[in-house]
C-alpha cells in the first residue's frame, strides 16, 4: 500500500503581491511628479532649448587662458587634497568607531554597540553640505571646512560598513587563537583584521571616489577647491570657464577611479 502523500496547504498567489507592489510604485511615482510640479511644456519649449543650446555651445569651448589654467590647477590639487585627507581621517575614525559598533565573531555584543551605531547614523545622516555650512562658523571659508565636512560624513558611512565587515569576517582563525589562550584583542589583530583588511580598503577607495565628487560640490558653501570656482563662474554665467572646471572635475574623477581600480586588483588578485 502506498503511503498517502501529505497535502500542503494552499499557498497565496505571489502574483497579487507583485501586482500590488508595482501598483504602489506607480502611484508613488505619479504622486512625486505631481508634488514636484514639473512644467513639461516649459521644460521642452523652443526658448528653453535655445538657451540650453547656447550655454552648452559655450561650455564646449572651455577657457584655456594661462591665468585661468593656473587657478584651475591649484583648485584641482586643493580638491584632490580635500578628498584624500577627508577620506583618510574618516577611515581612521571609522575603524575606531567600528570596533565598539560591531559584534566580534564568537563574542556577544558589547555595551557600546548601540550608542556607537546611533552616533554613526547621525554622522552619515547629515549631508556634507550641511556639515560644511556648520563648520564655516568655526573653520572659516576655505578647504579646511570642506575637508572636515567630508571626514565627518564619511566617518559615519565607513564606520557602519567597517562594522558589518568585521561582524561577517570568518571566525575560524580567531577562534583557534582564543582556545589557545590568546586574548581577544590580539586574536582580532592577528586573525580577524587581516581577513577583513582587503574589504576595508576596498570600501575606503570607493568612498574616496565619492568624496572627489562631493568635494567639487562643497565650494557652493565656500568649501574651497573646484566647487568654489564652479559656484563663482556659474553664478556669473561664465560658461567657458564653467566648461573648463567641469572638464577638470571629470578628469580628476577618472584619475582617482583608475587608481582605485588598480589598487583593488592588487588587493584582490
Amino acid at each position: 500500500m502506498n503511503a498517502r502523500q501529505p497535502t500542503l496547504p494552499p499557498q497565496p498567489p505571489r502574483a497579487w503581491g507583485v501586482r500590488l507592489l508595482l501598483l504602489g510604485m506607480v502611484v508613488l511615482a505619479v504622486a512625486s511628479f505631481v508634488e514636484v510640479g514639473v512644467d513639461w511644456g516649459r521644460l521642452f519649449s523652443v526658448d528653453a532649448a535655445q538657451k540650453m543650446g547656447r550655454f552648452l555651445g559655450e561650455m564646449a569651448q572651455p577657457a584655456m587662458e594661462p591665468a585661468f589654467l593656473a587657478r584651475l590647477g591649484i583648485a584641482t590639487l586643493e580638491t584632490l587634497a580635500m578628498s584624500a585627507v577627508g577620506t583618510l581621517l574618516a577611515a581612521v575614525f571609522g575603524l575606531l568607531l567600528a570596533l565598539p559598533a560591531s559584534r566580534l565573531p564568537g563574542q556577544t555584543a558589547g555595551l557600546w554597540r548601540a550608542p556607537t551605531r546611533w552616533l554613526l547614523n547621525v554622522l552619515r545622516s547629515i549631508p556634507e553640505l550641511v556639515w560644511a555650512a556648520l563648520l564655516l562658523i568655526s573653520a572659516g571659508l576655505g578647504p579646511l571646512a570642506g575637508t572636515l565636512a567630508l571626514a565627518l560624513h564619511t566617518t559615519g558611512v565607513l564606520g557602519r560598513l567597517f562594522a558589518e565587515v568585521i561582524e561577517n569576517a570568518p571566525d575560524g582563525p580567531a577562534f583557534a587563537l582564543r582556545v589557545q589562550g590568546v586574548p581577544g584583542g590580539r586574536a582580532f589583530l592577528y586573525a580577524t583584521f587581516p581577513l577583513a583588511l582587503p574589504q576595508l580598503l576596498s570600501y575606503t577607495l570607493y568612498r574616496w571616489e565619492n568624496n572627489i565628487r562631493a568635494a567639487a560640490v562643497l565650494g557652493v558653501v565656500g568649501g574651497g577647491g573646484l566647487g568654489q570656482m564652479l559656484s563663482y563662474h556659474m553664478g556669473l554665467f561664465h560658461m567657458r570657464e564653467t566648461g573648463g572646471i567641469l572638464l577638470a572635475t571629470i578628469l580628476l574623477v577618472a584619475l582617482v577611479d583608475l587608481l582605485s581600480t588598480v589598487a583593488r586588483k592588487v588587493l584582490n588578485p
